[in-house]
């Protein structure tokens, strides 16, 4: 694995899955490359930009907030 390819939560994800391998009886070489492997399939690879949240908001998502936003606001006139 180089170092700094992978975020920590992917490293976590790749730690517990090769616990999960080494309880079931896989050495401790194979079970570090099937979890890195499963973490790669799952994840497409290491860090990825534009993971995470985004800062635009679809247009759905915009028409729900204008909706609670106008909900909220005649509410608290009452």
């Amino acid at each position: 694995m180089p170092k700094g390819a992978y975020t920590q939560k992917q490293e976590r994800k790749a730690d517990h899955i090769a616990e999960g391998y080494r309880d079931k009886g896989v050495s401790k070489k194979e079970a570090e490359e099937r979890a890195w492997r499963t973490v790669n399939k799952q994840d497409s690879g290491g860090k990825n930009d534009g993971s995470g949240r985004s800062r635009s908001r679809s247009a759905a998502a915009k028409k729900g907030w204008e909706t609670r936003r106008r909900h909220t606001a005649t509410a608290s006139e009452t």
